[in-house]
Order: structure tokens, then sequence, then C-alpha cells
């Protein structure tokens, strides 16, 4: 199933299957696209000659990971968050804080994974289309809340929708 590069609302399918997102060319051009792919609002990046996907929602506190800025730490590209600078890798989902140590507060401080935090999901470029592929997989990652029965039953109540 295709969805509209200029119409993202237009994207649904089986989570098993491939959505064009938009062309690589526009990819390349505007660097990153929000699209809705099953229910499931993803951002696809483009960085460094590759392109990823992820849940749009910060796994933090749902920040809207499409406007973050993309930084490296130690040779990885990065999101970050703009709500509260929460650090995640394009490639796996990880996220990163810089530890401080306190027993040498004069060390410098470095950069520490708290672990894969953000769902990515698969990326494939076809004849000039950049698809999607929502993951599968059934390890919980904390950016699925904002996919959740919970997150959406919350939402409706500040709506004020019964």
């Amino acid at each position: 199933m295709e969805a509209s590069a200029q119409d993202p609302t237009s994207a649904s399918s089986a989570s098993s299957e491939w959505v064009a997102i938009a062309t690589e060319v526009e990819l390349q051009e505007i660097g990153r696209k929000t699209a809705l792919v099953s229910n499931r609002k993803i951002t696809v990046f483009y960085r460094d000659r590759r392109f990823y996907a992820m849940d749009f929602h910060c796994y933090h506190a749902g920040g809207p990971l499409d406007v973050g800025n993309i930084e490296d730490i130690n040779g990885i590209s990065c999101i970050v968050c703009p709500w509260h600078k929460y650090k995640i890798s394009l490639e796996t989902g990880e996220g990163f804080y810089q530890s401080i140590d306190l027993k040498n507060p004069r060390r410098a401080p470095c950069w520490k994974s708290k672990g894969i935090k953000q769902r990515t999901h698969s990326v494939e470029v076809r004849e000039g289309m950049v698809y999607v592929r929502l993951s599968t997989s059934d390890t919980k990652y904390e950016s699925d809340y904002y996919y959740s029965k919970d997150y959406q039953q919350r939402m409706n109540f500040v709506k004020g929708v019964p």
C-alpha cells in the first residue's frame, strides 16, 4: 500500500507491510518527514546519506522529535528532543546521558547509555521511494506508551471526550 507523500495521514497498513512515505529526493532535501502508519505517528530522518525511522513522540515526555536538532554523540547520530534535550540514537533508539564522576568531580563528564528507549522502524529505498515498515518486535520500549490504550484514554479525558 502506498501513502501519499503529500498526505501522511493516508498511510495505513498492517505493521508487516512497507508503506511509501516520500520520494528519496524529497527526504534528502527536507531532512525529515512525519507520517501516520497504522495509527502510529513516525518520523523519517535523512542523515549522513542514510534514512532512519522512529516513533514521533520522545520516550521521556512525548516531545515532538520531528523538530529536534541532530547531533553526533561519540560518532553516533542522535536526535535531541526539543523539550528536555534527551539524546536518542537515530539508528537504534538508544538513549544517552552525560555521566559525572562524583568521586572525581574535576573529571570531564562522559556519555553513557540508558539502553534502548525509543522504538525504531525499518526503512528501505526502492525505485526512488522511501518506504517504512513498522517494527514488529514484541519488546516493549518506553516510546510505545504514546500509542497505548491508556495514553489514548488520558488524552480523551483531557479533551473532555467521554
